[in-house]
């Protein structure tokens, strides 16, 4: 399967009379994408703001970020099974816009979304900082149960993504980029001294507000099964979870995983990379078992030399991760586990609630319960008298003066477990 993904790079957002890109920045016809996304019975009231790199604002609670595409060329629409019909995409063409994001926000759902600064420290802890942030600030009526209230602003940003990803369509990339994954047998005929690469993408499936969609499905109802990554990146996978927000996937994460960019950038030369295993994290002990034993039947199915392993969460995923890995290690396949770590704001706590001798090539992508404090900012996009109990939040995290004392866990994105985060790991 091979996919063109042209990339716009914006350098600006800007309310107009009209929703175009021109010059670089992307102009919006605020009434105009009001109308195209509000209509939903469930929820009282649509604003939508604009937020910038290094302005002096806040943004909270954060539910998803989902970056705008949308499909040029080629079967299928993008986010299929949810805003397009349920065909296989992954090839032909797709334009992204980027630098930018969609960002629905408002009252919290669960207790477990997150925070942007767009400026100070906590901006350096989130990727998403960097974006000129679409901001979609969604009021539910009373009274709505949480499960519906997640599920319209879900819904409500996909359609703002795609109303802005349509302006791409006929405008000529700035780059273009192409990413191909042959099917296996061609493959390693292809690159027969290579070694062979698949990547297991876990994914968070524990309900109660904890769920991904596999093209519209949720994937807790899933045997892990195949993808190719390019069907990743027309937003096969979206976000419908309200997991701590540090290492929670976002839809923008599902769309530019980093895992998955680097490996294609090593394929041909020096791995061979075959393709996606996506598996979930359930509850019961029994799904466990049942999920990682199918993950490393197709790992050696496809007869891979190596694995890369993410997760998505932590404390219960983190069984689902120690078994996924020592499983596959017992076919005699060498992994590579990417996760955080919970080890205490001292740093001396044990890191992960599971653990095995196999599980010894480890990245970690930070330490979720340091503690820092985020100074006041002018404007807030959203609420921030719930910070108390957060998670990552505590009794006295929102101070008088306006500033937070906070772990990095109510940060979203700082520790994300693709390693799409501002801050680097160093080997020992």
């Amino acid at each position: 399967m091979r996919l063109e993904l042209g990339n716009i790079f914006i350098k600006d957002v800007k309310f107009s009379g009209e929703t175009k890109v021109d010059g670089g920045v992307l102009y919006i016809n605020k009434e105009e994408m009001l109308k195209e996304i509000g209509g939903d019975e469930h929820i009282k009231s649509i604003t939508i703001e604009l937020a910038h790199p290094g302005d002096e604002i806040r943004i909270t609670p954060v539910k998803d970020v989902i970056e705008p595409r949308v499909k040029v060329e080629g079967p299928g629409g993008i986010f299929p099974g949810i805003l397009s019909k349920v065909d296989t995409v992954g090839s032909g063409r797709t334009h992204a816009l980027k630098n930018v994001a969609v960002v629905t926000a408002g009252k919290i759902v669960g207790f477990q979304e997150g925070i942007i600064d767009m400026t100070g420290i906590g901006a350096d802890y989130t990727p998403f900082s960097k974006n000129h942030n679409i901001v979609v600030v969604c009021q539910p009526i009373d009274g709505l149960k949480q499960y519906d209230h997640e599920a319209a602003v879900r819904m409500i940003g996909f359609r703002a993504a795609a109303y802005l990803g349509k302006v791409a369509k006929d405008v000529t990339p700035d780059e273009v980029k192409i990413y191909e994954t042959e099917p296996i047998l061609d493959s390693v005929k292809k690159y027969p001294d290579l070694p062979k690469v698949g990547y297991v993408y876990m994914l968070q499936t524990q309900g109660l507000l904890h769920d991904t969609y596999v093209y519209g499905v949720d994937a807790k109802k899933i045997v892990p099964t195949l993808l190719y990554p390019t069907e990743i990146m027309d937003g096969a996978i979206i976000s419908g979870n309200c997991v701590s927000a540090c290492d929670k996937n976002p839809t923008y994460v599902h769309l530019n995983n980093g895992i998955i960019e680097e490996l294609y950038e090593k394929h041909g030369k020096e791995i061979n990379f075959v393709g996606v295993i996506i598996t979930n994290e359930n509850v019961f002990l029994a799904d466990k078992e049942r999920s990682s034993n199918w993950t490393a039947k197709l790992c050696k199915f496809l007869g891979l030399d190596g694995v890369v392993i993410s997760q998505e969460g932590f404390g219960n995923p983190d069984t689902d991760l120690i078994m996924n890995c020592k499983k596959i290690e017992n076919e005699g396949i060498k992994t590579v586990i990417v996760t955080d770590e919970y080890a205490g704001r001292d740093g001396a706590s044990q890191s992960l609630a599971d653990a095995d001798d196999k599980a010894d090539a480890v990245v970690t992508n930070g330490n979720a319960n340091e503690t820092i404090i985020l100074p006041p900012m002018k404007k807030i996009i959203g609420m921030t008298d719930y910070v108390d109990v957060v998670a990552g939040g505590f009794d006295g995290s929102l101070r008088p003066d306006g500033s937070i004392e906070v772990e990095i866990q109510a940060i979203t994105g700082a520790t994300n477990e693709t390693g799409y985060v501002t801050l680097s790991t160093k080997g020992f």
